[in-house]
C-alpha cells in the first residue's frame, strides 16, 4: 500500500486487516504496551449503558472491543469489513456482522449506542459514517468514538512522532505478519484531525453534546455524544 492519505480504497484496507488478522490483537497489545485494554474499559465506563442495551460496535476487528462492551450485560454487535479479523475473533461469542461503515445493514434507530475504537480514521468517507451512525442509533442515544490523536506538548508530540515513525515499524517487524500495514498505520495516526476538529465533524453529523477528552499524554481521544432528538 502507498504512503497513508485520507482518501482510502474501503477494498486495500480491508484487504490490509485481511492479512495481519491472526496476530492483529497479540500485536495491538505489545505495541499499545498494553494501554489498549485500559482504553476498552474507558469506553465501557463512559457509556453506563443499562443490561440489556443494543449496541453496535464498528469496525470491531476481531471483536475484543465487542466483547469487552458484553461483559456489561449488553447486547453488542460486531460489525467489519474485513472478512480475515471477522474470522480471527469466532471465538468470541457476539453477533458478528459483514459490512461497510457508511453503509450499515440495519434500520433507522435500531441501536441505543454506537461505538467504533481506532478505525474512524481507517474510513473512505468519516462524515458519511458519522450520519449513518446517527441514522441506526435512536433519538437520544450515545455515539462513543475511540481514536487516535497527539499530544499537546511539545516533547510529547516529538517523542509520539519517534515512536510512528521508528517505533512501531521495529516492534510491527518482530510481532505482525505484515510489517508494511503498521507503517500505514502509522501514517494514518499522523494524517488524522486533532480532537476538536473530529468533534466539530461529529456534531455536523447528527449528533449533539460532543464531549472528548484526552488518555495517555493526550495519544489516544475519546469522544462522546448524544443522538440529535430532532
Amino acid at each position: 500500500m502507498g504512503r497513508a492519505g485520507l482518501e482510502k480504497d474501503p477494498q486495500q484496507v480491508a484487504g490490509m486487516f485481511d492479512e495481519v488478522a491472526d496476530g492483529y490483537d497479540r500485536a495491538n497489545t505489545f505495541i499499545s504496551f498494553g494501554q489498549d485494554r485500559r482504553w476498552r474499559r474507558h469506553m465501557v465506563r463512559t457509556l453506563q449503558l443499562m443490561p440489556g442495551a443494543k449496541v453496535l460496535d464498528v469496525a470491531a476487528g476481531t471483536a475484543v472491543s465487542t466483547s469487552e462492551l458484553a461483559t456489561s450485560g449488553v447486547w453488542a454487535v460486531a460489525l467489519d469489513f474485513s472478512l480475515g479479523m471477522l474470522r480471527a475473533g469466532s471465538k468470541r461469542q457476539v453477533p458478528k456482522v459483514a459490512g461497510d461503515a457508511m453503509y450499515l445493514p440495519f434500520a433507522d434507530g435500531t441501536f441505543d449506542a454506537v461505538t467504533i475504537s481506532f478505525g474512524l480514521r481507517n474510513v473512505q468517507n468519516p462524515n458519511a459514517a458519522l450520519a449513518e451512525f446517527a441514522r441506526v442509533t435512536r433519538p437520544g442515544g450515545q455515539l462513543l468514538v475511540c481514536e487516535v490523536s497527539r499530544p499537546r506538548m511539545a516533547i510529547l508530540r516529538f517523542g509520539h512522532r519517534v515512536h510512528l515513525r521508528k517505533v512501531l515499524p521495529m516492534l510491527a517487524r518482530r510481532f505482525s505478519t505484515n510489517p508494511e500495514a503498521y507503517t500505514y498505520l502509522g501514517e494514518s495516526t499522523e494524517a488524522w484531525m486533532d480532537p476538536k476538529t473530529l468533534a466539530h465533524t461529529i456534531a455536523d453529523s447528527g449528533w449533539k453534546s460532543v464531549a472528548w477528552r484526552s488518555m495517555t499524554f493526550g495519544v489516544v481521544a475519546l469522544h462522546h455524544a448524544i443522538r440529535d432528538e430532532s
